[in-house]
């Protein structure tokens, strides 16, 4: 009899086996990189408190080697800090280790840079390029979980190779073999698996000899036959639908996905009762902080700054109804803990926050781009600058004169751009509006401010990831050559570097049609009293802006873009808050316009209720992509 604790799958009565027992697994998905670490016990009690035994959590690859050979594993990248928590709170943990992840997360969990080693680089195949740079990754990463397995006295029990490989086009199973090669070498005996859609031709392509194949499957759909799926690859073990969708995900200018509660506990309660395994995905809804929202395509939809989920346990930490309809559920079938559920965290109303001008970008330049430009012949993508997020500034000076309407044209703006002449904003471009007139004399300097809105991270376009500007730019049907490119690094705004820059331009510059301003930074300051119970979270809410990021206390809390919606308030966690005598500093970088031709107007608002589809969006978006939709919406992306 082996002494520990142990873990294995039992082919022959098709269950997993824990300890030397039966073990049925309630599990729900919890991204520790979209939760504030200050968060994550709080989360993973409410978890346990639900009656789940099981936390699942992706390893995102591109917050831990953030430049080749670098490694992080602090602060929002502790994942020994996370799982240690996960085993406190008598949670299991099933890893997804990638390489590649997908979550609606920038570039899919993919490290930008592996766009600057090779640009023709083929994603998630046996590619010699792209392999050499897994085989290290998977070493260190392989090497920091082993001491975390549950064979080593750890709480993880089963790690997941890919993700829903069945659904990428390549089916290259030297890749995949190789994954699972690897990951036996370091680990040794650990349960590896995999999962793929529900369809046969996902199961068959995604499936691993020796890693054991789940399926995943959201409400609506048949969870007997989706097993079936299963069970045609696997036809010994326990079932397992490893994403069972609890809600779904937004896009800008989509309306806001909910997912009926009602719907979800009758797919739950049968595919329970069946004796089968489930993990919900989402269980805790998140944040995609700074720039670390992914995209769909076709066509491209980049995914907003909140990863609520419309989750049982919302972006903010609250359990909801849908929570505790669930919990319902899974004490059916599992106990629960005999400790009453905590209430929801306080919320302050901060009130408004004036704001005002700092400086336009130009002005900037000196401080965002603190090494200068890049001279070259024609555009780059930033990738070829060794540059991967956000903005990134193209600049050619007119040698001619251009009193009437030009036309300035581009197809390779990735992924959206203010244009302008001596900060004078004339348009916008971006993947489908291709062109903007402009008029000018020899001298001024026409500038194209670009922002990468999040790497696409599903299905083969992501290996046309590249952002910035990918070819020419014409004007008047003639190719512009002569170029100085900035890259924009937006985490050098700081209060140092906006009290010492020297201002050309004291206020932003209007286009010709009223529209737009000249993109700027805008500063204000909140000042919390330091009593008991502050600070506490808060929804910074900028519904009169027009669409930037906003930075509060060196802290990017993400994109916004009310106009556009379905999202408007951006959820700021307390950690990230000082009390007095500090001062708690906040910085927009407005790309469009700001409400600040009156100062009365030139504010945001801090609330203590989020708005996650508000009146300036389109609406709100009930149901699951299950069934025959879900099929539809991923056949459509691949």
């Amino acid at each position: 009899i082996q002494a520990g604790p142990t873990f294995y799958i039992d082919y022959t009565n098709n269950t997993f086996v824990k300890d030397g027992k039966p073990f049925q697994y309630a599990s729900g998905s919890f991204h520790y990189s979209r939760v504030h670490p200050y968060y994550w016990a709080d989360r993973l009690l409410k978890m346990r408190l639900a009656g789940l035994n099981t936390v699942q959590t992706y390893v995102p690859w591109n917050i831990h080697e953030t430049q080749p050979g670098v490694y992080n594993w602090k602060g929002f990248s502790d994942l020994g800090s996370f799982l240690t928590l996960a085993q406190k709170y008598d949670l299991v943990v099933l890893l997804r280790m990638g390489p590649y992840i997908c979550g609606e997360w920038e570039f899919g969990g993919f490290p930008a840079w592996l766009l600057s080693e090779d640009p023709n680089m083929i994603l998630r195949t046996s590619d010699p390029s792209y392999l050499r740079w897994v085989d290290k990754w998977y070493t260190v990463l392989l090497n920091y979980i082993k001491p975390y397995l549950y064979d080593n006295g750890g709480p993880v029990v089963m790690v997941q190779i890919e993700n829903e490989y069945g659904s990428y086009f390549a089916c290259d199973r030297v890749y995949t073999n190789f994954l699972l090669e690897k990951v036996i070498s370091i680990l040794g005996n650990v349960t590896v698996y995999t999962t793929d859609g529900c369809g046969l031709s996902y199961m068959n392509c995604g499936k691993v000899k020796g890693a054991y194949a789940t399926v995943d499957f959201g409400p609506g759909d048949d969870p007997e036959g989706c097993f079936k799926a299963q069970k045609f690859v696997e036809p010994q073990g326990p079932k397992v639908n490893s994403e069972f969708y609890t809600g779904w995900l937004d896009h800008w200018g989509d309306p806001h996905s909910t997912g009926d509660s009602t719907s979800v506990c009758k797919y739950l309660d049968m595919i329970l009762a069946s004796g089968a395994n489930v993990n919900m995905y989402m269980f805790v809804g998140g944040t995609n902080f700074g720039f670390l929202n992914g995209a769909n395509s076709p066509p491209y939809q980049p995914v907003p700054t909140s990863y609520d989920y419309d989750a049982p346990i919302t972006e903010a930490g609250d359990v909801t109804l849908k929570y505790f309809a669930i919990r319902d559920i899974v004490s059916k079938y599992l106990p629960l803990p005999d400790i009453p559920v905590p209430p929801n965290a306080k919320k302050s109303r901060y009130g408004d926050v004036t704001m005002e001008f700092v400086c336009t970008i130009q002005d900037a330049l000196s401080y965002l781009t603190p090494n200068g430009p890049v001279s070259v012949t024609y555009p780059v993508p930033m990738e070829q600058l060794n540059f991967y997020s956000a903005f990134i500034l193209y600049r050619f000076v007119l040698n001619s004169v251009f009193s009437k309407p030009s036309v300035l044209r581009s197809i390779g703006i990735r992924d959206r751009a203010v244009v302008m002449v001596n900060a004078v904003p004339f348009g916008i471009l971006d993947r489908d509006t291709t062109e903007v007139t402009i008029t000018g004399t020899p001298g001024q300097v026409v500038d194209i401010l670009v922002e990468n809105q999040g790497r696409v991270g599903f299905s083969t376009n992501m290996n046309f990831n590249t952002k910035g500007i990918i070819g020419n730019v014409t004007l008047d049907g003639k190719i512009i050559t002569g170029w100085q490119i900035f890259p924009v690094r937006i985490e050098n705004i700081n209060l140092t570097t906006t009290k010492t820059i020297k201002r050309r331009y004291y206020q932003p510059l209007r286009s010709a049609d009223g529209k737009l301003l000249t993109p700027s930074i805008y500063a204000g300051s909140l000042s919390i009293p330091n009593v008991p119970d502050q600070p506490q979270d808060t929804f910074l809410d900028p519904k009169n802006w027009g669409k930037g990021q906003a930075i509060l206390n060196d802290f990017n809390i993400g994109r916004y873009w009310p106009s556009r919606g379905p999202q408007v308030t951006l959820y700021v966690p307390k950690p990230i808050l000082n009390t007095e005598p500090q001062l708690n500093t906040l910085y927009l970088f407005e790309l469009e316009h700001a409400p600040c031709a009156d100062e009365s107007s030139c504010y945001v608002t801090l609330t203590d209720v989020p708005c996650l589809n508000g009146t300036n969006g389109p609406g709100v978006k009930h149901g699951f992509p299950s069934g025959n939709k879900y099929k539809k919406w991923m056949s459509d992306i691949l």
